[in-house]
């Protein structure tokens, strides 16, 4: 990717790192988050689909293998202590590893940078929030150390079946995972800034508990269409209008060829 963002607004208040020189020039400037926070990164159909379940890295796909999308899904990376998934996110990336070197491989000694002047580990902690029912076991990512977080009564048998390298975290009695809990957690082991690259259900649960504090979508000019299968729109899951008004403040708006990338305050 060699030419940069047009930066079409940008909010007076926003944050602005020490950013290396590399990936302010691409990106039309610093970036910066306010501390603590839960940030979510997605990318979007003209026509509002997210993903397809069952057809391999959908989200390439519906950004139409943009490369300025997924040099701001290894910008924001950056900028996590944490990148948290779910388990369907786990089975739809068989080979994820959610590096930051490896979203977007061209830009990696820059993003590593960023890291180093924050004064962060390399790679951002991985956490997979799960109940353990669809949880893949032999996921290479799980071979590498992440943070595994479910309930009591899954815990024992998580432990008994995921790789020693990964730890196996109960984060409350019940059915689900409290995630108010899950994201407390994360934030006493040492984790401010958390992002989720969950999906859309996980998303919408953390839209209404009212935990997302910003959004950064991409709207891809790709036409995903529906039909009888299901395809997924950001928010799944939960009810919101009429009865909760969930509304974000944009704060930032950048154009990449015919792509729009998108910050909004949610909270």
């Amino acid at each position: 990717m060699t030419e940069a963002f047009r930066v079409l607004a940008e909010a007076e208040d926003l944050p602005r790192w020490d950013v290396p020189e590399a990936l302010a020039t691409l990106y039309g400037g610093a970036i910066g988050l306010d501390e603590p926070c839960v940030v979510a990164n997605f990318v979007e159909s003209l026509d509002g689909v997210v993903a397809v379940p069952r057809l391999p890295r959908s989200h390439a796909v519906i950004g139409d293998h943009s490369e300025a999308d997924r040099f701001v899904l290894a910008l924001v990376r950056a900028c996590a202590d944490a990148v948290v998934i779910g388990s369907g996110t786990l089975l739809a990336s068989p080979k994820g590893t959610w590096r930051v070197d490896r979203a977007y491989p061209e830009a990696a000694d820059a993003l590593l940078e960023l890291r180093a002047r924050r004064g962060r580990p390399e790679q951002p902690l991985v956490a997979v929030v799960t109940t353990g029912a669809s949880l893949d076991p032999a996921h290479p990512v799980l071979e590498s150390g992440v943070l595994v977080l479910t309930t009591e009564g899954a815990a024992s048998r998580l432990r008994a079946s995921v790789p020693g390298a990964s730890e196996v975290v109960a984060v409350n009695d019940g059915e689900t995972v409290d995630l108010a809990r899950a994201i407390d957690l994360l934030r006493d082991r040492g984790c401010p800034v958390v992002l989720t690259e969950a999906g859309p259900s996980m998303f919408g649960s953390l839209v209404a508990s009212q935990l997302i504090d910003e959004l950064f979508l991409t709207v891809s000019p790709i036409l995903a269409g529906r039909a009888a299968t299901a395809r997924l729109g950001l928010v799944e899951g939960v009810e919101l209008v009429p009865q909760t008004r969930v509304a974000g403040r944009l704060r930032s708006v950048r154009a990449h060829g015919s792509h729009l990338f998108l910050r909004y305050a949610l909270r």
